[in-house]
């Protein structure tokens, strides 16, 4: 049997990777506590790792003195994380799939960030707007059968 979890549950880091330990266990928790199974969890806390590490690189450039956002929003069988950053804005319309063989046999590293997201969870949306937080939201839904 599942508990009810608080609906909603929120933290802010610096952007920073050394402030990325903290976002994988407060995603841990909160998935954990959801009732997902440990490969759920593991995906979604990649996922979302794999966002936070394209904000920090890409939209703040590296810089520590931004700030990422994260909700996380479960309702009936919907874990939500909606990931919030006031850096330069990505347009995921740019990004072509990558060719997995080609990218493995060139021993590249990094570079498949989206295709990580898009591949371990449900729904991958990204909202930019020019004057708001550039936002990504990443979905998973959790099986009845629990």
């Amino acid at each position: 049997m599942v508990t009810s979890p608080k609906h909603t549950v929120t933290t802010s880091i610096k952007s920073d990777t050394s402030q990325l330990e903290k976002v994988r266990e407060f995603v841990e928790a909160a998935a954990r506590e959801f009732g997902f199974s440990d490969d759920d969890i593991a995906n979604i806390v990649l996922a979302v790792d794999e966002a936070c590490t394209n904000i920090i690189k890409h939209a703040y450039g590296g810089s520590s003195d931004g700030e990422i956002r994260i909700d996380i929003n479960r309702k009936g069988t919907s874990f939500s994380i909606h990931i919030k950053d006031n850096g330069k804005a990505f347009d995921p319309e740019g990004i072509e799939p990558p060719n997995l063989r080609k990218h493995l046999s060139e021993f590249r590293r990094g570079g498949l960030g989206v295709y990580l997201m898009r591949r371990l969870m449900d729904e991958v949306d990204y909202a930019i707007q020019p004057g708001k937080p550039n936002e990504v939201t990443l979905v998973k839904y959790r099986s009845e059968a629990i």
